[in-house]
């Protein structure tokens, strides 16, 4: 048997983990009255549900053979993970944008997630559509893993995925004139969500003075009450140690002005996902940060020795380690209660696309620049030379991770078909929440807690 044989077509076992039951003890770590919000979205359709349950597919991967290859993955390296934000110095770049699951593993993970989002994707076009988006995919990542290879360490480091770079991270730089047009509006529509927008969007203006909507439960704005408002500046404080000291420099010119909670994505709904509003000099000068829980990754029980002490700086330190630049605020605290958490920009010229919206051609395109993507970012902590050396340099890998994608997009539609029967029977509920946690306190020694 090659060693390509592992990484073949998914077949579940016979005792394997049932999906609604695993789905339903996710929810155990969450908040109760934002579950149905998650449920709703990951009923919408099969590729909402997989982007939901990176966990069944890590119980699903993780007791397989597997190439003992490691790299820091992503962890849920689906096509909407995927996508364009500023770096530091405010170039834009596309990147791996999502490390809730990072952790170190086999670098197969994180490709069969990616090439079976494509399968899913493009599960409703033709046989022939699906087979060369999924085999782009690969294609692209054996490719692009092949030159790294052979490039120098330091240039692997800085090389970035930019509007200029594009074709190099695809087979042949062959990027197609629609492909390129797409990615190049995407870069176009990132430059204006900048901070602004996000200001714009989330806040009104009362007596002169910025505040965040409150649109429960979706956006609600928290009390600063005495007492709070403390807790969080101390917790501020302890974030800023956690980053570089030109920016502790210029985030100690802001002050914090109010606090919310804000619903986002699809997989993380239920964790708690904070958003504090900071003024520099006056009213215009704003900032919006996001600070985001941080829980397990669904890959650690996978991983021999691979338990986290702290798991804000897991993710911190993985998404470091993966992306080529990261945001200039992105730090973590974690409080003696528990509860973990990792920092950053809610929103600084961030885009994904919306690949329902792309033709044939531009999904096979998609589908090679994030293998390309992906690639940089497994070549960043891995053995580039042994990784290439492993998948060959013909297609034979891109043959296994097709025979791969399609067995397990057609296991995770059936996980989707049990979801909605759980919905239907009342197993999981999906309806509104009848109401929502309107305080959140901060214990003294860092955690947040819901009251």
């Amino acid at each position: 048997m090659s060693d390509l044989a592992i990484l073949g077509p998914f077949i579940p076992a016979p005792d394997r983990f049932d999906p609604i039951a695993t789905i339903i003890a996710q929810g155990e770590l969450r908040v109760p009255a934002l579950l149905p919000i998650r449920y709703s979205r990951m009923s919408q359709s099969a590729f909402a549900f997989y982007r939901g349950t990176a966990a069944l597919m890590a119980n699903d991967l993780g007791p397989r053979p597997n190439s003992g290859l490691i790299v820091q993955l992503c962890g849920d390296a689906h096509l909407g993970n995927f996508g364009i934000f500023a770096t530091a110095d405010r170039r834009t770049i596309f990147d791996v944008n999502d490390f809730d699951e990072t952790f170190p593993g086999p670098f197969e993970w994180d490709v069969q997630r990616m090439v079976t989002s494509f399968a899913i994707a493009s599960a409703d076009r033709s046989e022939e559509c699906q087979e060369a988006v999924i085999r782009a995919g690969a294609e692209a990542y054996r490719m692009a893993m092949a030159a790294f290879a052979t490039s120098t360490f330091v240039d692997t480091w800085y090389y970035r995925v930019d509007a200029k770079s594009l074709k190099a991270v695809t087979k042949s730089g062959a990027l197609s004139e629609s492909g390129m047009a797409k990615m190049n509006k995407g870069f176009n529509a990132a430059e204006k969500r900048d901070q602004w927008s996000a200001i714009t969007k989330l806040t009104v203006e009362v007596d002169g003075q910025r505040q965040f909507v409150n649109e429960p439960p979706l956006v609600v704005r928290l009390s600063l009450a005495e007492g709070v408002k403390e807790a969080i500046d101390n917790a501020f404080e302890r974030y800023k140690e956690t980053l570089l000291c030109d920016r502790r420099i210029l985030l100690d010119r802001y002050h914090i002005v109010d606090f919310g909670h804000k619903v986002v994505g699809v997989g993380s709904i239920g964790l708690l996902a904070y958003i504090v509003l900071l003024q520099g000099r006056d009213a215009d000068d704003l900032l919006v940060l996001q600070v985001k829980q941080a829980v397990e990754s669904v890959l650690e029980p996978w991983v021999p020795h691979g338990t986290s002490t702290s798991h804000s700086k897991r993710v911190t330190d993985g998404q470091r380690n993966i992306q080529a630049a990261t945001d200039a605020f992105l730090g973590w605290i974690d409080g003696e209660g528990g509860k973990s958490y990792y920092i950053r920009q809610l929103r600084d010229k961030k885009w994904s696309p919306d690949v329902d919206s792309f033709t044939d051609e531009e999904l096979l395109d998609y589908a090679q620049i994030c293998g390309g993507a992906l690639a940089r970012a497994h070549a960043r902590s891995g053995d580039a030379e042994t990784i290439s050396t492993f998948i060959g340099p013909d297609s034979s890998f891109d043959t296994a991770m097709r025979n791969f994608a399609v067995s397990y997009a057609q296991q995770s539609k059936a996980d989707y078909t049990a979801f909605l029967e759980a919905i239907a029977v009342g197993s999981i509920s999906i309806r509104p929440p009848d109401s929502m946690f309107t305080e959140i306190s901060l214990r003294q020694d860092g955690a947040f807690n819901l009251i």
